[in-house]
């Protein structure tokens, strides 16, 4: 009998959602996958809802629902890509889409809010849903992120290597996956930095184009070496794990900052090119990542990439020449699309909250102990 799951994400680069349809009947697979962008005008009312604004309670109800309405259609999608209907489905997972995330801040518990509609999605596709993942950590005292990387384990553990699984969304976030036989490890994960959110803003600010594609307008510049440092001077590189962050943190905002404490401090070096700090940025990216790796897990051996950030070549190149000893390579080569990694594991917390079973990882969040995670809207 096969035990099918939709998982659906839509992350912190704002592109849209990615969908799968996951069988867990046997060993894992995917049977379908498809995504679906956010318009222009949905996209551009997120990523105002990441800042304190006028009338948001408003804003933020209409947007939850028409993510419920896109969430719906592409769901739609999966049933006609494997000609299921949603009977076969046994309850979709869905991430929303986060527009705060302040865990631990102002009252000691702090929250973290992803905007959706789940009882309009079991109303659109008659499928049980399971939503609201990250609040039950948070009630915990954890931080509510990342939760992939008990997913990551389950799927990329070695028998006998230490394991790093890199997802490159908007924001980078790590899973350390200690060996099979290493007993007296666990598994630990955390955001790294920004990744794709402000590479993709400059790059659609300077050249209207949406994303970088593979990097190739970054690998034309020239990295700005004194605003490198600026950057990751940052306090929240150094913090750290249990860790995670956002566009609360990680916006255009905080960039605009750092080219303004950059002119103060380095008035010769005049107004920068903007492929120039595209080059930065991506190198932002990269350092920080490579940071953690070699803080936090020097013995690995591999480094699996995921997520959109996989097929930015440039970046994938600079990974490799700053892990020489490490072997770096996409998700995709190991058999899971990097594209369809996030959603995967959202249909794999849908799973374990429908069996009762915990999805997170005291190791990884912080957690006063693992969670089941999620609320359940029946069909």
């Amino acid at each position: 009998m096969q035990e099918l799951y939709i998982g659906l994400m839509s992350g912190t680069s704002l592109d849209g959602v990615d969908a799968v349809v996951a069988d867990f009947s046997g060993e894992f697979k995917v049977l379908a996958h498809c995504s679906l962008p956010f318009p222009p005008r949905l996209k551009a009312e997120l990523l105002a809802l990441n800042q304190a604004g006028d009338n948001e309670l408003h804003r933020a109800s209409l947007c939850a629902n028409e993510i419920a309405h896109i969430y719906a259609q592409v769901c739609h999608s999966l049933l006609e890509l494997t000609n299921l209907g949603p009977q076969d489905i046994s309850a979709i997972g869905a991430h929303g889409q986060t527009v705060r995330h302040r865990p631990g801040l102002y009252d000691g518990t702090g929250y973290t809010l992803q905007l959706n509609n789940p009882a309009l999605l079991a109303e659109r596709t008659g499928i049980r849903v399971c939503a609201d993942f990250r609040t039950r950590d948070v009630a915990a005292g954890g931080q509510g992120a990342p939760l992939v990387p008990a997913f990551h384990q389950s799927l990329f553990q070695d028998t006998d290597s230490t394991v790093c699984v890199l997802n490159l969304g908007g924001i980078s976030n790590l899973s350390v996956i200690p060996s099979a036989i290493d007993k007296s490890s666990a598994v630990i994960g955390f955001d790294c930095g920004p990744a794709n959110c402000l590479m993709d803003e400059w790059c659609f600010k300077h050249t209207g184009q949406p994303f970088d594609a593979a990097g190739a307008w970054a690998a034309r510049g020239v990295v700005i070496k004194p605003l490198l440092k600026l950057m990751l001077e940052s306090s929240y590189f150094a913090a750290p794990p249990p860790k995670s962050t956002g566009r609360d943190l990680f916006n255009m905002n905080w960039l605009a900052d750092q080219l303004h404490q950059l002119r103060v401090k380095h008035p010769s070096l005049g107004e920068c090119n903007a492929v120039d700090v595209q080059a930065t940025l991506a190198m932002l990216c990269v350092q920080s990542c490579v940071d953690s790796i070699l803080k936090y897990a020097e013995d690995a051996c591999a480094l699996i990439v995921c997520g959109g950030g996989a097929l930015n070549q440039h970046v994938m190149n600079l990974l490799r020449e700053f892990l020489p000893n490490v072997l770096v390579s996409s998700s995709s080569e190991q058999g899971l699309p990097a594209l369809q990694v996030e959603a995967a594991a959202f249909a794999w917390l849908a799973r374990r909250c429908i069996r009762g079973e915990t999805g997170s990882l005291k190791s990884v969040t912080g957690a006063q102990g693992a969670r089941i995670l999620g609320c359940i809207y029946q069909a």
